[in-house]
């Protein structure tokens, strides 16, 4: 790589943290899980690291936080507020630990002693105490300055405004994480993602008096400048704060060794689900003031510590209760209820158990201790059950047999597998079901269906309560006059939503067999059939026509899904649905192929790899000259387009049909592509 190109890159990743820092440390919302950001701060440092004409001020190995808000006063810290070294696994730890030991020039049989605090994830807060008082708070901001924010730190009842203690020291700065518990941010949830953003955006309220209506906590665990204190060792120091008034982590403890560390990760770990606040990983400090002084810091952060972090995507938590949730096509999935748990920077609440056969597998319980994993922003799943920790009132989850409507749940076999679905299902094809009735609401409003803008899943739950809307149609006959008086509406905003609504009584034909919402007609799927029947009339003419096979020569449309539309058109309320959107709705032909084409009415199935070209390629140089691509050899089927590999019982079934087989060359002879 060109060093211009390196710099070039180097400078994208800057630009990226800033943004990432910007919208965490400022604005208290962000926007990416704290692996993404530790692997993006990796990817600068190891630049760096390699390419030594690489620097920026902005940079994480020069930087702590971010720039103090401009809603605040600065102030300087008279001691920084370091950052610290991040481990992520016990090798980590090892290095962490023979580095100490290299540069106090000590044998790996040396004792050190470790303070092991877990990390709560809240809000860093200085604050100082002269003779007593306290005087001034400040938050991190950058490491070197922070915001000004005494007046908020001051509502706060876990940070003493006098200590009276004799050995308190004459001047300090008391430095400590401001949180809010998990069962107090369960009233808060609607309006941040999580506790940390909650305690954050409470310390930045503008008025003292709206911060104290918030509950935040205070835990003390450092100090920054200090003129009086007298203790030696970290663990002294953390017993002196208890005795001043302060609360400390009751999680803390002195370990000897990398391996009792390791022990103790791994204890906690279990023990986060149980606890009422968010921990993200474990701190670990030389215990020995002495020692850490003499180990002092590289760059921004110091030697004497350490940021042991879990894992990003893994939580454990407790199952409170299993619901069963129905979606558009009949599917019963059940949903565990957890105690809520911080993964990634988001507060998790529910738990995907997929299927009644998983829950029976894993002998998932209503009050296990679970492991969860979250992906990106998929909703978790239980990867395992503690079993030891299994309770006596546990309680296994019978899988419901009928669902809420009536039907007896079924679970379908599946003919290619020769095996029953894991699935259950309900049995329901239409709007009968009220549960897939309105799934299928929500799905028929939805981005890539109709996308009627302020028309969202909460509005249709709102609207089919008050029974405004029951079926498709009902959206394009809503009564406005009755929505402008309901609650948070009014003239001006039911306007808004009839000009959304009619403004997409215009609709693609692929946007509108995508929004009836047919079991395995995703968009693709749809834009198929479109491009097949042309025309909305013709579309709904099948269900006369019966002419369901025939979709079977479309490529890309196979078995299942033509036994979905089958089941589609076989419902009566369907029909009516269909009826009664056409009266109401323009719905746009679909783009006219070319009438009098080179391949006109004949049909094309391509076998084997071919040179130079794509299937996808050849597929749409026939739809374009007229011709069709078909997916199966049958007595329709005109030439069937050979290339390496071909598949022998394609091409026996070709002979024994006298169907002509060509190769590549041949088919671009037909277009004139080669003379």
């Amino acid at each position: 790589m060109k060093k211009e190109e390196i710099y070039k890159l180097y400078k994208k990743k800057i630009k990226l943290i800033n943004k990432y820092n910007q919208f965490y440390f400022d604005k208290s919302a962000p926007i990416v899980s704290d692996k993404i950001y530790d692997d993006l701060k990796k990817d600068i440092l190891l630049l760096e690291s390699k390419y030594v004409f690489l620097k920026s001020n902005n940079s994480p190995g020069n930087s702590v936080g971010h720039k103090p808000s401009k809603n605040f006063l600065k102030s300087p810290h008279r001691i920084p507020m370091l950052s610290l070294a991040n481990a992520f696994s016990e090798e980590d730890l090892i290095n962490f630990e023979k580095k100490i030991l290299n540069f106090l020039s000590r044998k790996s049989d040396f004792k050190i002693f470790y303070s092991a605090e877990p990390k709560i994830d809240g809000i860093s807060a200085s604050i100082t105490y002269k003779k007593g008082n306290f005087v001034k708070g400040l938050s991190r901001g950058d490491g070197k300055e922070g915001e000004d924010i005494t007046n908020n730190l001051n509502t706060i009842k876990d940070i003493p405004k006098h200590i009276s203690s004799k050995d308190f020291p004459e001047e300090i700065d008391i430095r400590g994480e401001v949180f809010i518990q998990n069962s107090d941010f369960e009233n808060m949830k609607d309006k941040f993602a999580n506790p940390r953003n909650a305690a954050s955006g409470s310390l930045r309220q503008k008025k003292p008096e709206d911060t104290k209506k918030i509950p935040l906590n205070f835990i003390a665990y450092t100090f920054g400048f200090e003129n009086g204190l007298k203790v030696e060792t970290q663990s002294e120091y953390l017993k002196k704060l208890e005795e001043w008034g302060f609360k400390v982590n009751p999680l803390n403890k002195l370990i000897n060794g990398v391996k009792n560390l390791i022990h103790n990760y791994n204890e906690i770990e279990k023990k986060r689900a149980d606890l009422d606040f968010d921990i993200d990983g474990i701190v670990y400090k030389v215990n020995e003031f002495a020692l850490q002084k003499r180990l002092g810091n590289v760059a921004n952060a110091p030697r004497w510590a350490v940021a042991h972090k879990f894992s990003s995507s893994k939580a454990v938590t407790q199952i409170k209760d299993i619901e069963i949730q129905i979606g558009r096509t009949g599917a019963l999935t059940p949903v565990a209820k957890i105690k809520p748990i911080n993964i990634g920077g988001v507060q998790v609440s529910n738990a995907s158990l997929h299927n009644e056969d998983e829950i029976i597998r894993k002998d998932i319980r209503i009050g296990d201790t679970i492991t969860i994993e979250r992906a990106g922003d998929v909703i978790p799943h239980v990867v395992s059950v503690d079993v030891l920790k299994r309770k006596n009132t546990s309680k296994k989850f019978i899988f419901p047999k009928r669902c809420p409507c009536g039907y007896e749940t079924i679970k379908e076999f599946n003919k290619i597998t020769k095996k029953f679905d894991a699935v259950r299902r309900c049995p329901d094809r239409g709007f009968e079901c009220n549960r897939i009735a309105k799934e299928k609401l929500k799905h028929f409003v939805s981005k890539e269906a109709l996308n009627i803008d302020g028309f969202g899943k909460k509005i249709v739950e709102k609207f089919w309560e008050l029974n405004l809307i029951k079926l498709p149609q009902d959206i394009f006959k809503l009564d406005y006059d009755r929505i402008e008086k309901l609650d948070g509406w009014g003239k001006l905003s039911a306007e808004n939503l009839r000009y959304s609504v009619d403004e997409k009584k215009q609709i693609s034909l692929e946007r509108f067999i995508y929004s009836l919402g047919i079991r395995h007609i995703g968009l693709e799927n749809a834009k198929l059939l479109s491009r097949y029947f042309g025309s909305f009339q013709k579309f709904k003419n099948l269900s006369k026509t019966n002419k369901y096979d025939e979709l079977l020569n479309i490529d890309g449309i196979g078995e299942t899904q033509v036994n979905s539309i089958k089941n589609f058109f076989s419902v009566l309320t369907n029909l009516n649905v269909l009826n009664e959107l056409e009266k109401l709705l323009n719905i746009k032909r679909s783009k006219d192929k070319v009438k009098n084409g080179l391949l006109k009415e004949k049909s094309f199935l391509v076998t084997g790899k071919l040179k130079n070209i794509s299937r996808a390629e050849v597929k749409s140089l026939i739809e374009e000259n007229s011709g069709t691509s078909v997916s199966s050899v049958s007595k329709k089927l005109n030439y069937l387009i050979t290339g390496e590999k071909p598949t022998k019982k394609k091409v026996e079934s070709a002979k024994a049909l006298k169907i002509k087989i060509i190769n590549q060359d041949e088919f671009l002879k037909m277009l004139n592509k080669i003379s």
